[in-house]
């Protein structure tokens, strides 16, 4: 089994940086008949929809399983647990606290806590009630005041027990994939709905941000977008100006409004009817400081010039993992070093999501994942290498704790360090578990001989 392994002045094995593991609501929890209705019940139940027709019903029976999953956690040696709430299993449609429902992150926080493990909460991670969705979802600007409402239900349960809160994950998800490109739930393509979606979710984070701070004036407050730098598919003009494009549409249009309150420019290149409603003083709301920003990194990306726009180039040479997605570990320390030279000094950066997707296989009770444990051990390096160029990273999240439900992709990939049999439930750890929580506990027992001494 290969090992993790980083230079002995790393800042990664200082004290005051974080590690954890990070899952989401709807990929593991299960319970459905206890939730209401979400966006992607309701698309997984479009044919086609989904790759293997599957659902996430039941996914990994977490709610069910909870105090076995966080001894799990606990065994790894990590100090954080990164999760997100599902905001249906908290609200019910009438408006109603479920308390119930609000009970079971109260218990798992306080769990956590006993175990010393940081709580690290997303309050959105994509599963939308459909009961929201069926007034408009994120297309109507009453969806944000509505995620504001229930930020404040749970920050007044959860309040500084949590060590930080992400508004959002990944905006980029819920507004281009969803509602432009129609690959995610609800799966409606439009640009003008893309583009209206992504305001009203930065306005749902700027409005929940002043809620946070209220509540839980002790932990940090931020927002998690995903990033990947992007690469011209020739050297072409054209397609260094593509590249730019994506660049400036898909990372930089969800960072730009919180960090600098505008849009980039290229808000100017779209027609007007394809241009989001923007309301005097959102950018404000939208623009209030944040404490952390966390990012999401699994790999580049490469775009040509296509009618004056731009169009992606999926990798083809290898390595690629089962995602189909080229494995470029230098392109996370790229992508930080670039948002920092663009914006000067950034918040506090926790890398809230980073992993691979392999074809993995269980032989005598073992998966054997070499793979996993290069690509971590490559990325945890590119960490390394980011905060030696000044970005300051302060935390790092292994994605996922378990094999789960991988949205459109259902359960044909595998991203957890733990594998997960979905007909019988059992966790069985990955080598690639195994070699972090051999370096996790060895930075611990480190640690506790310097504080010794």
């Amino acid at each position: 089994m290969k090992k993790i392994s980083l230079p002995e002045n790393s800042k990664l094995l200082s004290s005051d940086f974080v590690f954890g593991v990070a899952t989401s609501s709807f990929q593991i929890e299960g319970a459905a008949e206890e939730r209401e209705l979400t966006i992607w019940d309701t698309f997984c139940q479009q044919p086609g929809r989904i790759k293997d027709g599957s659902d996430g019903l039941v996914a990994c029976e977490h709610v069910e399983r909870w105090r076995e999953d966080t001894d799990l956690i606990a065994s790894l040696g990590v100090d954080a647990y990164r999760f997100s709430i599902a905001w249906g299993r908290v609200i019910r449609a009438d408006g109603s606290v479920n308390e119930e429902g609000l009970a079971f992150y109260v218990n798992l926080v306080d769990v956590l806590e006993t175990l010393g493990i940081s709580a690290h909460v997303t309050l959105y991670h994509w599963d939308l009630p459909q009961y929201l969705e069926d007034r408009g979802g994120w297309l109507n600007r009453e969806t944000a005041h509505k995620f504001a409402e229930y930020a404040e239900v749970i920050v007044k349960a959860l309040g500084d027990k949590v060590a930080s809160y992400a508004t959002l994950n990944e905006p980029f998800c819920s507004a281009y994939l969803s509602y432009e490109a129609g690959i995610h739930a609800p799966g409606l393509k439009d640009r003008k709905k893309g583009r209206q979606a992504a305001h009203n979710l930065l306005l749902a984070h700027g409005l929940a941000m002043p809620i946070l701070r209220k509540h839980a004036p002790n932990a940090e407050h931020g927002i998690v977008l995903n990033f990947s730098p992007c690469y011209p598919a020739s050297n072409s003009e054209a397609d260094h100006n593509a590249a730019n494009l994506a660049h400036n549409y898909h990372n930089l249009w969800y960072l730009q409004p919180i960090l600098t309150g505008s849009y980039p420019s290229i808000l100017e290149r779209l027609a007007e009817n394809e241009r989001p409603e923007v309301i005097s003083g959102d950018m404000d709301i939208i623009s209030q400081p944040i404490d952390f920003l966390g990012v999401n990194y699994y790999t580049r990306t490469v775009f040509r010039e296509k009618n004056g726009w731009f169009s992606d180039v999926p990798p083809s040479e290898p390595p690629l993992t089962t995602m189909g997605w080229e494995i470029y570990p230098e392109g996370l320390t790229e992508i930080l070093v670039d948002l920092q030279s663009t914006f000067g000094e950034l918040p506090a950066i926790y890398i809230t999501e980073n992993g691979a997707a392999f074809p993995d296989e269980v032989v005598n009770n073992r998966v054997h994942d070499d793979a996993r444990i290069d690509y971590y051990n490559r990325h945890l390096l590119a960490v390394h290498e980011s905060i030696q160029k000044g970005v300051p990273v302060c935390g790092y999240f292994a994605w996922s704790l378990l094999d789960n439900f991988e949205w459109a992709e259902g359960y044909t990939q595998r991203f957890g360090i733990v594998y997960v049999d979905f007909d019988s439930q059992q966790r069985i750890l990955k080598d690639s578990s195994r070699a972090l929580r051999q370096f996790w506990l060895a930075r611990k027992a480190q640690l506790q001989v310097v504080e010794a001494s």
